[in-house]
């Protein structure tokens, strides 16, 4: 395609093609995950429940990309991450179940009851959002390029099998390591995370609903203790997980941990706050309000805000 304004030529093949050769690599990196993560672990059929887990992620966000591309829609794919954690987590419990104690079980149930109640509120939180809203502007140029919409769907399911790989190692570990009060400290742990997040969605939303704040940005309630209290509590019940799940690592099992740390990265240096820093910068950086916001209030981690 032409490009009028850059006086360059671009190739629509050439781009797909480059996006399909993403996709490989995408698969590649979350076989890799799956070898290591599944080192000990428990088989279905000889092969490991954990490299299981891992191709379900992608299958299942493969299988609504295709509908999603003929309509030329993304309405679905904030609920399609939601509906890949559940499917995903449920699967390895059932895998797992019959080849584990009741100690196991009973750490295999928690994980999967918190995930699934976070998958749950933030899938349906995301589903109304942008019912509401109508679009998201993210997918105007994707969602028209086959490969480049095919490697954002792919790339979804390694998002979510990085994040759950701390829960899918303990699942599938086959021990028989007690939950224990570790497991319960990590239980707390979540049950912070999860109330900071939903709390600050609930308030950021009622924010917004009062026409008279159109345009403008919140500074009140958790927003007043954080410019980013839900990415906070986000990263908060994800290391709440990979506590429940830390007992039950050994070896090659540790590469488990990477979930927290992988949704610490992304929220703090890929997509999370970055991208709305910048933007913020952008409507409001002019003025003095928003500048005295910034400077007061932590970009992350809560603290009361200051007198």
């Amino acid at each position: 395609m032409n490009s009028p304004e850059s006086g360059t030529t671009q190739d629509p093949s050439g781009s797909s093609a480059a996006s399909l050769l993403q996709v490989v690599a995408i698969v590649v990196v979350g076989l890799l995950l799956g070898l290591a993560g599944s080192s000990g672990g428990l088989t279905l059929g000889g092969v490991a429940i954990f490299v299981l887990c891992g191709l379900l992620a992608f299958v299942v966000n493969w299988a609504v990309f295709v509908p999603s591309f003929r309509a030329q829609t993304e309405h679905f794919f904030d609920l399609t991450g939601s509906l890949t954690y559940a499917s995903v987590v449920i699967f390895a419990v059932a895998a797992s179940w019959s080849d584990t104690t009741s100690d196991a079980r009973l750490r295999s149930v928690l994980l999967a009851v918190l995930v699934l109640i976070w998958a749950g509120r933030l899938g349906s939180f995301l589903f109304a959002r942008i019912k509401r809203d109508g679009r998201d502007g993210r997918f105007d140029e994707l969602k028209v390029d086959f490969g480049k919409f095919l490697m954002t769907w792919t790339l979804q399911g390694l998002w979510v099998f990085f994040t759950l790989a701390a829960a899918l190692v303990a699942i599938t570990a086959g021990g028989d390591e007690p939950l224990g009060w570790i497991g319960w400290v990590g239980a707390a742990v979540w049950v912070v995370g999860f109330a900071i997040e939903v709390v600050a969605d609930r308030q950021k939303s009622a924010f917004r609903a009062d026409p008279a704040n159109d345009g403008r940005f919140i500074t009140t309630g958790l927003w007043a203790w954080s410019r980013h209290p839900n990415y906070f509590g986000e990263i908060t019940l994800w290391a709440g997980i990979a506590i429940i799940a830390a007992p039950t690592m050994s070896g090659w099992r540790w590469v488990g941990l990477i979930s927290p740390v992988f949704v610490l990265l992304l929220l703090t240096r890929v997509s999370g706050i970055p991208m709305l820093e910048s933007r913020a910068k952008k409507r409001w950086g002019d003025e003095p309000e928003f500048q005295a916001y910034k400077k007061n209030t932590p970009a992350l981690v809560l603290r009361p805000p200051r007198r």
